[in-house]
């Protein structure tokens, strides 16, 4: 009696081994198949999207993604040995605007044809002091142009917001090395990779 009851226990206890190696190998097969399988999926999923030729879509889609690639830029430019720390949160970046303001008296004749677009758009960023929260509407004025493999940033010109009422309008500036200028020359750089999310 005594050896049956143990060979059933050591039956029982065979049968739950292998059903725990059977389960061990589904489960090392599943993570294997997941680790080969997964990175070509997502690979080729990135692919698929295209930086878009038309400029209306390609904007459409930069200024959704522009406030986080400019926030960004703004990070990592920061010091962290800096007493006073005062930067301007890109909340978020809109109005696009595609009539273009004619050129043609401030250039001389051109030799090749022009194929620059400009689009003018509007920003509101929101900066921090110990006492108030100061919002600011930027306004911006960029010239992109295409090449064989995507759209390059020529020109950006930005108008800050005046901060008095009456305070005159400030002159345009070349805002190609500040964050926004920065933050849109990544995006088309991730647009031309294909590597958009």
């Amino acid at each position: 009696m005594k050896l049956q009851v143990r060979s059933q226990t050591l039956e029982v206890k065979t049968t739950r081994l292998l059903n725990v190696g059977q389960i061990m190998v589904l489960r090392v097969f599943a993570v294997a198949c997941c680790l080969f399988i997964a990175p070509d999926t997502q690979a080729s999923s990135r692919q698929e999207v295209a930086c878009p030729s038309d400029i209306k879509t390609l904007m459409t889609w930069m200024l959704d993604d522009l406030p986080s690639y400019g926030n960004r830029v703004t990070q990592r430019a920061r010091r962290s040995d800096r007493s006073i720390d005062v930067y301007n949160y890109i909340v978020v970046a809109g109005n696009p605007e595609y009539q273009p303001l004619p050129l043609s008296n401030l250039q001389y004749e051109p030799v090749l044809p022009d194929d620059t677009k400009q689009v003018f758009f509007t920003t509101l960023e929101r900066q921090y002091s110990k006492t108030e929260v100061i919002l600011l509407q930027n306004y911006y004025w960029l010239f992109l142009t295409p090449s064989s493999d995507g759209w390059r940033l020529v020109l950006l010109f930005s108008q800050l917001a005046d901060l008095e009422q009456n305070d005159l309008p400030l002159p345009p500036q070349d805002a190609m090395n500040g964050a926004i200028g920065q933050g849109i020359q990544l995006w088309l750089k991730d647009c031309r990779a294909g590597v958009l999310r």
